[in-house]
């Protein structure tokens, strides 16, 4: 009997010693489970960053293994014709040793990160409200661009961003030989580099005020390639909103090419309403309160030699010209593409005439000719 009561209280204590563990265990599952919740949850900065990071690492290795998947087929289509061509193998593995060399080089230049010490800056050619833009030479390999150099605080001071990236990603998007070609874009802490081709052949400006008009060939050749760039960024949905001669930039074969999209809107609607083109906003708003009497009339040529002395001074001059404004942007209602093709019209007018075909003394005399 008492051995038995012995071994009844050892089993009693085991049971004891198994509860009490389960009852550990089951608060310790507790207690964890309530740590996750003790911690804070992340901030919806920190997710940005985190998926930012996610979509940059996933883009990266994606592009490289398409990047190697072309290199592959186009290796495999060359060994194709090299043996279609019956050429010999020592040739054959000459020919692409000398391939594989020249795509390595080009690896690397596409790895090599660009910065303002790769280009000695030259002459200034052009200066904005809150950039220039420069002659450079790249000391690498000696040639000629254009820069344009923005700097970063003026234009958040000015809420110029969005136009600056539309700029950037239509120079990017749009492949025509009728736009002018954007080769990179880099940064520092302080400014944002565009680095373009350069054009020796000047603008369309500094053509007229030489030539005075344009014969109507002329004036058909440059408006046509006129219309295929416009037509080129207006594929992409983007409207340029600021098409005049100062921005018909010629290359040294003296074909034209588009330029300075500054202004540049991507249009996400048929309809825009116009918020930013302070331009259009000051006139506009000049307009609906001043109400000058119009400007006594000229003849043709006393037009053409007050618009010929004043189209010298706005040359030197940073304050836009109305000239070339469709009357919608004008009076803020809503618009789309068609104020571009607009501008071409005032354009063409002044290759053939000589002076645009609303100008007048002030430009708030040429608003009210436009609108009205």
């Amino acid at each position: 009997m008492e051995s038995t009561g012995c071994c009844f209280n050892r089993l009693k204590s085991r049971g004891k010693l198994k509860s009490a563990k389960k009852k550990d265990t089951a608060g310790n599952e507790k207690e964890g489970s309530k740590a996750p919740n003790s911690e804070e949850a992340p901030s919806n900065v920190t997710r940005q960053k985190v998926a930012a990071a996610k979509q940059y690492i996933e883009n990266h290795y994606k592009k490289q293994m398409k990047d190697l998947q072309e290199r592959k087929e186009r290796r495999n289509v060359l060994e194709k014709k090299l043996a279609d061509a019956e050429v010999s193998e020592e040739e054959q593995d000459n020919l692409l040793k000398y391939l594989e060399k020249k795509e390595t080089e080009y690896m690397r230049l596409q790895r090599h990160k660009m910065g303002a010490d790769d280009f000695e800056p030259l002459t200034m050619i052009g200066k904005g409200a809150f950039g220039e833009v420069r002659i450079c030479r790249e000391k690498s390999t000696g040639h000629v661009y254009a820069m344009k150099k923005l700097k970063k605080s003026e234009m958040l001071r000015r809420g110029q961003v969005e136009h600056v990236k539309a700029e950037r990603n239509l120079l990017a998007e749009v492949d025509s030989n009728c736009i002018v070609k954007l080769y990179c874009s880099f940064q520092d802490e302080e400014y944002l580099y565009l680095i373009m081709e350069y054009l020796p052949g000047g603008d369309m400006m500094t053509l007229l005020m030489r030539k005075d008009t344009l014969t109507e060939d002329e004036a058909r050749f440059y408006v046509g390639e006129t219309v295929l760039a416009i037509e080129s960024i207006h594929k992409h949905n983007y409207i340029h909103r600021d098409i005049k001669p100062d921005n018909l930039l010629l290359d040294r074969n003296g074909h034209m090419k588009l330029s300075d999209f500054g202004l540049c809107k991507p249009l996400d609607c048929s309809n825009l309403q116009e918020k930013d083109f302070s331009v259009a906003n000051n006139l506009s708003g000049a307009l609906q309160s001043n109400g000058c009497a119009a400007a006594p009339k000229r003849t043709q040529q006393e037009q053409l030699q007050h618009w010929q002395r004043n189209r010298r001074m706005l040359a030197y001059s940073t304050v836009g010209t109305p000239d070339y404004i469709a009357p919608e942007v004008l009076l803020k209602k809503g618009y789309g593409m068609e104020c571009d093709w607009w501008s071409i019209g005032a354009i063409m007018y002044e290759m053939l005439v000589g002076y645009p075909p609303f100008y007048s003394d002030d430009p708030m005399s040429t608003c009210r000719k436009v609108i009205l």
